[in-house]
């Protein structure tokens, strides 16, 4: 069987380390922590896993520290962590499996990440990252900050998700802007970004209500032509979310229609059209798109995935959309089928008493 090294980069992280290593070190025939300036407990608390915990003073630079902890493994595939996340126990099964099965000829394998969760604890808001890599073909991260690996060759998907949990650090020691500050810096330094860092530069001002000075840069990034589609995509929705901000209705439906140009409609895309409709009490026109988020199937992208936008949102907006034009069977129908994804959600709970006291009312 292959041997694997956990490599993971950390900084002040007593509050969720623990429980990231009881769920993967066990898997893992080495496990390497790169510290970059922990003031708490961290490190002793990864000391409890492993003797490789090791000092790695801090540059702005993501990539640099991931590299550093890469160069420490002597496993022949090295797994990537950050400390607040974690993999369920049904998740540890199946990447025991996907090691036990792997063959030596795969570059690299993709895992679900799992990054928003619903009040049912299920996942709403998941992408695939290249989680277990090949050592010897020494795969880079590129990038101060969002940084990527960029890994080539057989690459293979496995049914493996990792959670993160940032939701169970009661506080975060990482500064919020710290990722705007280090863009900011680089560009006063006078450095050319990226089609990559201008997207990421873009959401990071929209992250922090720079709206306006955020869709200038989407529109620099998309305007380079080199982007992921999946970005292109993603940075179309986020200027439409800009947009809404400012108020302006005419550019949010623009934007929105501006990423049909990359791909079929993505779920989320179609699902914000049907609701600009529906607002409009325009509801056969709504029932059009939010029918058109249901239909096209896009769970086996590569990018971002919300699943709601494909499941039970567009059911319950059809709901009330049909039964705005009368079409009370349709109605109920959809609402049924909301209710498959959200038994317990009180707005379909909501709907199905109104049908009941309808029904009796019109007996």
């Amino acid at each position: 069987m292959v041997k694997v090294s956990l490599c993971m980069i950390v900084k002040n992280e007593e509050e969720v380390l623990r429980q990231c290593l009881e769920s993967v070190a066990p898997i893992c025939d080495e496990v390497i922590i790169v510290d970059t300036g922990s003031t708490d407990r961290t490190k002793e608390i990864a000391k409890e896993f492993t003797e490789q915990v090791i000092d790695f003073k801090w540059v702005d630079d993501f990539s640099a520290a991931r590299n550093f902890a890469f160069s420490q493994a002597c496993g022949d595939y090295i797994l990537w962590l950050d400390a607040d996340d974690i993999l369920t126990e049904e998740n540890q099964q199946k990447l025991r499996q996907v090691i036990a099965d792997l063959d030596e000829s795969v570059d690299a394998v993709s895992m679900l990440y799992q990054i928003a969760f619903d009040e049912y604890d299920n996942p709403t808001f998941s992408y695939r990252r290249n989680r277990l890599v090949k050592r010897s073909r020494d795969f880079q991260w590129i990038g101060p900050v969002h940084e990527y690996l960029e890994v080539y060759g057989n690459i293979i998907s496995a049914d493996v998700a990792v959670r993160h949990r940032k939701s169970d650090k009661s506080t975060d020691s990482v500064p919020k802007d710290r990722n705007l500050k280090i863009y900011e810096k680089r560009l006063k330094q006078g450095e050319e970004f990226s089609p990559r860092d201008l997207f990421y530069y873009a959401n990071e001002l929209k992250d922090h209500r720079q709206f306006q000075k955020a869709t200038i840069y989407y529109r620099e990034f998309l305007a380079t032509k080199k982007g992921w589609v999946e970005d292109e995509i993603r940075a179309c929705i986020n200027m439409a979310s800009c947009y809404r901000s400012l108020d302006n209705l005419e550019k949010e439906i623009e934007a929105l229609v501006m990423s049909i140009i990359y791909d079929v409609p993505r779920p989320e895309v179609s699902c914000r059209i049907g609701d600009l409709y529906k607002e409009k009490n325009m509801f056969a026109k709504a029932i059009i798109w939010y029918r058109l988020a249901i239909e096209v199937d896009v769970s086996d992208s590569q990018g971002f995935y919300q699943e709601s936008y494909a499941t039970w949102y567009p059911h319950l907006q059809l709901c009330v959309c049909y039964w705005q034009i009368g079409d009370q069977d349709r109605a109920i129908e959809h609402n049924s089928m909301a209710k498959q994804y959200r038994p317990n959600d009180t707005q379909v709970q909501y709907n199905e008493k109104f049908f009941k006291e309808y029904a009796k009312n019109k007996q």
